[in-house]
């Protein structure tokens, strides 16, 4: 028989969270390449509309006879404001930059996002900001400064960098909003609530949907169901689950680890050799990733006291 101690359950939870995040990212990232392969043949609503459907069925399946938890009238609020903001309308506004905006640019204006997110947390979450978190935010930024350069980003008309900036904004002020819900509610009911509400936002792009389905090839079509079930309802649940074991600020600085992933995975999809620039890039976001987590490990060093049952994690 094996005997779990709270060291080993402590252990096993840091495991669970590091591969929380390690799904988030790794979905995320396909994403952007999923997302450029079916726009050819969907409209930014209908693939925003078709994602959230499969999504909000899939959720609906894992969650399916779980606790409910009742939300407040506060609460509402909030989870309206993560629904049709960051389900809703950031997935319109990302979809339809990338058609007027490479993919570098693109990943490189939205990832103002964690910015946003970490000030966003310190004034509104009351977060701590240390020098290590700040540095950290400010090197991850430059890497995708550096993959965007080289991608030869242009800014185009500017129409797509509005959308970009509109994906930034719904994406922080999502995060901002879903942190404080997940002090009582499930993380997997909100993921749930979430998408659903974005679903039923983004309704007025079903008839444009169904025309698209009609046209389009069978490969376009299923991946519009890959984005509903991997990284919509799947990797916003890892990412519900980080969400409420850490600090918003420092778990969207792991998501500057999107942009150099996107461009191995552009690699293999579209034979897309990466610039040495952008090899740079990629690992000055590692880097400034693994800088932000600075704070956490000296915090940990410094308030380390000898052992005992009543000092172990709980």
């Amino acid at each position: 028989m094996i005997v779990t101690t709270p060291l080993t359950a402590s252990r096993r939870s840091t495991l669970l969270l590091f591969g929380a995040i390690v799904v988030t990212v790794l979905a995320w990232a396909s994403a952007f390449v999923v997302i450029r392969g079916a726009a050819v043949s969907f409209h930014p609503g209908s693939l925003a509309f078709g994602r959230l459907l499969v999504g909000t069925a899939a959720l609906a399946l894992m969650f399916a006879g779980r606790r409910w938890v009742r939300p407040n009238r506060r609460e509402w609020v909030l989870i309206l404001v993560y629904g049709i903001g960051w389900f809703g309308a950031y997935n319109v506004a990302l979809n339809t930059a990338e058609t007027t905006l490479d993919a570098g640019t693109t990943a490189m204006i939205v990832s103002i996002g964690p910015i946003l997110i970490a000030v966003g947390g310190a004034v509104v979450l009351r977060e701590p900001m240390s020098r290590w978190r700040v540095i950290g935010v400010a090197a991850a930024f430059l890497g995708v400064v550096l993959i965007g350069i080289s991608a030869g980003a242009g800014f185009g008309d500017g129409i797509g960098v509005i959308w970009c900036l509109v994906a930034a904004v719904t994406f922080a002020a999502g995060v901002i909003a879903q942190k404080p819900l997940l002090r009582r509610l499930p993380s997997g009911q909100l993921t749930l609530m979430g998408c659903a509400i974005g679903m039923i936002a983004t309704v007025p792009f079903s008839g444009q949907l169904v025309a698209d389905v009609a046209a389009a090839p069978v490969a376009a079509t299923l991946g519009v169901v890959y984005l509903g079930v991997v990284p919509t309802a799947l990797a916003f649940t890892t990412w519900g689950y980080a969400l409420g074991r850490m600090p918003a600020s420092q778990l969207g600085i792991s998501t500057y680890v999107v942009p150099p992933i996107t461009i191995v995975l552009g690699l293999v999809a579209f034979s897309e050799v990466p610039a040495p620039l952008a090899l740079v890039g990629g690992i000055v976001c590692l880097a400034g990733v693994a800088v932000s987590r600075r704070t956490t490990r000296a915090r940990t060093a410094a308030t380390a006291v000898p052992a005992s049952p009543r000092n172990l994690p709980q």
